[in-house]
């Protein structure tokens, strides 16, 4: 095991936290249970990391099996990363093909290497026929970085990839096209939709959740419904508001269903709109530009505070499509121009 294996396995490990150590290295399953049980845990970390790289090196570890452990590393901290979706197409009428993982893997990783003479490209099979993929990216002249990869994630079968935000840019035209040519796509195309949480970005791109989006004028009598009002609610409210807060909760269930949302953080609208007035008069009358306006709404969980606004009376039920309509059409990132 060269030095610099060596110094990629004692930088994966120490970012490792001391509670997760001994499940992340049995997941890696590269150092036998046997060895692991000589090792004393509870001695310092530098002094710890230091007994782990020695037990590689005696394996004669190599950079594929420390980029592994990497994997599984980011596979227990996704949300440390920003993942963004990506769509692939097939041409019109084209015939769906047998998916076989074993050339997809062969044809991803030769399209990398045929280009790019210094990448290094890991496989690490996952549950639901995922497979991670994890691109060292190197230059003609310069070895791979490896702490500077880009993580896919790739559901066999389906048009969807996940794909770890990067700073370079410049590689994401040819991870797309073996992106697509391995999995025998025609185009791909990158969705105005990206979260830290990996899983509810799966979750609303694979419509995995008993989301509905129904109309909001129930013919149910009211009399025939429960309006789930705590017995011990004061006498003095008058009927309207009982009404009220019915139809509230009725519309925001109708919306949002009675189940846990989807984990996004935030959500973005651009605005770009002309200004029109009866007058002739005015800077504004006279700007050809159109007005441009950013909103962001953020929280640790914007889908659940979202379908808590109406019922805590911050806003009219049903809340604007353009709130609502988030998991339906699969984005965040939002342009309005006008028609």
């Amino acid at each position: 095991m060269d030095e610099i294996v060596a110094e990629f396995i004692k930088r994966t490990i120490l970012k490792i936290p001391m509670a997760e150590m001994m499940t992340i290295l049995k997941a890696w399953d590269f150092l036998p249970e046997s060895q692991l049980q000589t090792i004393n845990f509870r001695k310092r970390k530098e002094s710890l990391v230091h007994d782990l790289v020695m037990l590689c090196e005696e394996k004669h570890a190599n950079v594929n099996d420390a980029a592994l452990l990497d994997i599984i590393y980011t596979q227990f901290h996704r949300h440390q990363k920003v993942w963004d979706v990506f769509q692939m197409t097939k041409e019109p009428g084209e015939d769906i093909d047998l998916f076989d993982m074993k050339q997809f893997k062969s044809s991803f990783k030769k399209i990398l290497q045929r280009a790019l003479k210094n990448v290094s490209v890991t496989f690490k099979d996952a549950e639901e026929n995922a497979v991670w993929i994890r691109i060292a990216w190197g230059t003609q002249c310069k070895k791979p970085n490896q702490y500077k990869p880009t993580y896919v994630v790739y559901y066999s079968q389906t048009p969807y990839a996940f794909i770890s935000s990067s700073r370079l840019r410049s590689s994401i035209p040819l991870l797309g096209q073996a992106l697509t040519v391995a999995s025998k796509h025609h185009r791909i195309v990158k969705m105005d939709f990206r979260s830290r949480y990996l899983d509810s970005l799966k979750a609303i791109v694979f419509k995995q959740y008993n989301q509905t989006f129904e109309t909001h004028n129930a013919t149910t009598p009211l009399q025939e419904r429960n309006l789930g009002l705590d017995i011990n609610i004061d006498s003095r409210i008058i009927h309207e508001n009982i009404i009220e807060k019915d139809r509230v909760q009725r519309v925001t269930q109708e919306i949002f269903g009675d189940y846990p949302q989807p984990r996004l953080e935030f959500a973005q609208y651009k605005l770009e709109t002309k200004f029109k007035s009866d007058l002739n008069r005015g800077i504004l009358a006279e700007r050809k530009e159109p007005l441009r306006c950013l909103v962001k709404f953020s929280s640790p969980n914007l889908l659940e505070a979202l379908k808590s606004l109406a019922p805590a009376g911050i806003a009219d039920a049903p809340l604007s499509p353009l709130l609502t309509c988030i998991p339906q059409k699969r984005m965040n990132y939002f342009k309005i121009k006008d028609k």
